[in-house]
């Protein structure tokens, strides 16, 4: 793909770069805070080659790539917007009429119409800057500016636990096929860098979280690195031994939020002379002390719970359990709750080397892809089955949302008719405890990070089935053919 023409495209609709305020990407999506936005482009934007979806989510315009192309159009992208903020701020400083000889692309590959379409959109920016600000302020509540932090926090951290969950997975298939081999030097190289992501893990929370609570990020990362040093064993406070790594990544969390309001309270009262010495001295002292003392107790109280609730849950609850998580996470998925479930995956991989619950909400997606071949069987909506088929097969790679988006949401019923299917798998994946050893993927590439491959594999064509069938027997309204 050119990469460098999309990005062009999908500014030509998102534009101009007064109009953008920010840029980010996850795993799939482009993200984007813009200042005005429209029907119009959204649409056009679905229509752009390579963009297998788009959800405007209030705040944030989150356009859907996948894996791997993301990051080289998001690259393209802010390489052109650079160009073109620099352009502008050139033109406003030397106050010049024309400057089309400094655009960052050739005058002659921008039609006139476009040019007349980007002057008229730069014009709505400043009528839109109201409105948009009052859905700035109506999306930004206190829930869901957690969760968008939360997820900023252990986003970046996803290709660490699939690199690493991967390697653990297939290690320990492996090493059950052939016993002899978990004697070897390389099996136990490669045991050692499937659990790295959890001896640096602390330090990563640590850093991610400070930095998003507006704190000095390596501060956050020292004093999550303090939570798990060895050293701590052989300190005794109150009659028994601390605990190093108690509470997990939640103690991590909790001691990277105070530190960030507690540097910014010392920044206020230490004169500047003295800031750069005391302000980073005392925020580890005192956040130091109280995350021992207070903090990592209060954690690893928290994170007891969540382990025993989480594995309870499923242990007792068993396929019920199963069928219920798995058929309402889609719906959490549309409220953005599934955001708060990260920092409870990975509190359980580190607990037990493995998570229980993802296997179980990783059927959903499962569930769309039932759905949307039953939905591809019955339309007579050509473009539609277009959609599908090429939304399908990333899909089956644990990419659902193009088919969300595209297919199963718009038409209503194949909704829910995915939801039963995710809840099917669900009941499977529960009833027999699989574990994965890995967040940040689902699908088809999640069996080899689980510890039961066969079992997970059988889960996952029941939640297909259970899709297809579901969404066969309640229907859609097909619809028509574009003219």
């Amino acid at each position: 793909m050119n990469y460098d023409d999309i990005a062009w495209q999908v500014f030509l609709l998102t534009g101009p770069a007064e109009n953008i305020q920010s840029v980010t990407h996850c795993m799939t999506r482009l993200r984007l805070v813009l200042r005005h936005k429209d029907e119009a482009m959204l649409t056009g934007l679905k229509k752009v080659s390579g963009v297998l979806g788009v959800h405007d989510a209030g705040e944030e315009l989150q356009i859907i790539f996948g894996p791997g192309r993301v990051d080289r159009v998001t690259d393209a992208f802010t390489a052109l917007l650079s160009r073109q903020s620099a352009v502008n701020t050139s033109d406003e400083a030397d106050n010049e009429p024309d400057a089309t000889e400094s655009q960052p692309l050739k005058a002659s590959t921008v039609p006139a119409a476009t040019t007349t379409k980007m002057a008229a959109k730069s014009a709505k920016v400043g009528d839109g800057k109201a409105l948009h600000e009052k859905i700035r302020a109506k999306n930004a509540t206190p829930i869901k500016l957690l969760f968008k932090r939360i997820a900023s926090i252990f986003i970046p951290l996803i290709p660490a636990f699939i690199a690493c969950g991967l390697i653990s997975g297939t290690l320990n298939v492996v090493g059950k096929a052939d016993p002899a081999f978990t004697q070897t030097a390389v099996y136990q190289l490669l045991a050692i860098g499937g659990s790295t992501v959890f001896w640096g893990m602390n330090l990563f929370v640590g850093y991610n979280a400070a930095k998003e609570f507006g704190g000095t990020p390596i501060l956050g990362g020292i004093l999550g690195a303090l939570l798990a040093h060895p050293g701590l064993a052989s300190v005794n406070l109150t009659g028994e031994p601390l605990v190093p790594g108690r509470g997990g990544v939640i103690s991590v969390l909790l001691v990277a939020a105070l530190a960030a309001y507690l540097e910014k309270g010392l920044k206020r009262v230490i004169p500047e002379m003295f800031s750069l010495f005391l302000t980073p001295l005392f925020t580890f002292l005192i956040a130091g002390t109280i995350a021992i003392c207070i903090l990592q107790p209060l954690g690893g109280f928290l994170s007891d719970c969540i382990g025993t609730a989480a594995t309870s849950a499923i242990g007792s609850g068993g396929a019920v359990t199963g069928f219920i998580l798995g058929g309402t996470f889609l719906p959490m998925v549309m409220l953005g709750i599934h955001q708060t479930l990260t920092p409870i995956h990975a509190e359980l991989l580190a607990r037990y080397g493995v998570t229980i619950l993802l296997p179980v909400l990783a059927m959903a997606g499962a569930g769309q892809v039932g759905a949307s071949f039953a939905v591809y069987c019955r339309t007579k909506n050509r473009f539609l089955k277009k959609t599908i088929a090429s939304a399908l097969p990333v899909g089956i790679m644990g990419v659902g949302e193009p088919l969300i988006y595209g297919v199963t949401l718009p038409l209503g019923k194949p909704f829910i008719g995915a939801c039963i299917g995710g809840a099917c798998g669900g009941a499977v994946q529960a009833q027999f405890m699989v574990g994965a050893a890995t967040l940040g993927i689902s699908g088809l590439p999640l069996a080899a990070a689980t510890d039961q491959i066969l079992i997970y594999l059988l889960g996952l064509v029941t939640a297909y089935i259970g899709g297809f069938i579901a969404t066969w027997l309640i229907g859609f309204d097909d619809p028509p053919e574009e003219k």
